[in-house]
């Protein structure tokens, strides 16, 4: 058997996040519409064969990506770029796969992955645009250098707890984050995040507490503090999806990156 690596863009809005679900939709024999579902379906009718695909993890539903990552094992010798463009010729027009590469047996799309690097994308005016897409519209003035203090002190490892959904039936709390950094093009903030790991929903808390943060001009110090609470009562909301992109999964064997 060969073990195959794909790398993978999609717009979210549409699916009920990026894993396969083993519930069909309500009052219906459909299963529900996920970014796992339509790529096993693709590569199964190339392949001809039911192929699963192990995914780096999970993003929700109506959450982006531009570099999730999968692997999955079949007997055949792929052509990478004939398999990819193949691939795209049937996949939905929110699917595309960016690449097909060969690896090693031992690799795992998930337990292999050192980082992963998420953005969220903000965009900073009073009123809507219809060209806005995959992201949120804040209409209060923000402040990125008052945002970046506050973000500093989410770098290092800590608890989370602050920024977890109650009652998931994971109980991992502990986070790495290498990089929590707000930077403005314009009328868009983008906020980039890289840890080891990250919690259910816990991006979307931690940008909906620096949010409530900037609207009640309270010091960036806040979000030391709601941190070293672990009292997720304490954060701000979970605010919506459709401006959290999954930007890359990184791997050391894989594209060289060193954390």
């Amino acid at each position: 058997m060969q073990r195959y690596l794909i790398t993978i863009e999609y717009i979210g809005t549409d699916y009920q996040g990026s894993q396969k679900q083993p519930q069909n939709m309500p009052n219906t024999n459909k299963s529900v519409k996920t970014i796992q579902t339509e790529v096993e379906k693709a590569i199964s009718t190339l392949t001809k064969t039911k192929t699963k695909t192990i995914f780096s993890g999970r993003t929700d539903a109506g959450v982006h990506a531009k570099g999730q990552t999968a692997h999955f094992d079949t007997e055949f010798e792929l052509n990478p770029s004939k398999f990819v463009n193949s691939l795209n010729g049937i996949l939905p027009k929110t699917i595309s796969v960016k690449e097909l590469i060969k690896v090693e047996k031992p690799f795992h799309a998930q337990k292999s992955a050192k980082a992963r690097h998420y953005r969220y994308t903000i965009v900073n005016r009073t009123q809507r645009s219809a060209w806005d897409e995959n992201c949120l519209l804040v209409k209060y003035p923000l402040d990125v250098e008052s945002m970046n203090k506050a973000l500093s002190y989410l770098v290092g490892e800590h608890d989370f707890t602050s920024f977890k959904k109650v009652k998931t039936a994971n109980p991992a709390k502990i986070c790495k984050m290498y990089k929590a950094h707000a930077v403005k093009d314009g009328e868009f903030i983008y906020i980039d995040f890289i840890a080891d790991r990250f919690l259910y929903n816990m991006i979307r808390s931690i940008v909906g507490t620096l949010l409530m943060i900037q609207r009640k001009s309270l010091a960036p110090e806040t979000l030391k503090d709601i941190l070293d609470s672990k009292d997720k009562t304490k954060a701000g909301s979970t605010i919506s999806p459709e401006g959290l992109t999954l930007v890359e999964v990184i791997y050391n064997n894989i594209n060289g990156e060193s954390l």
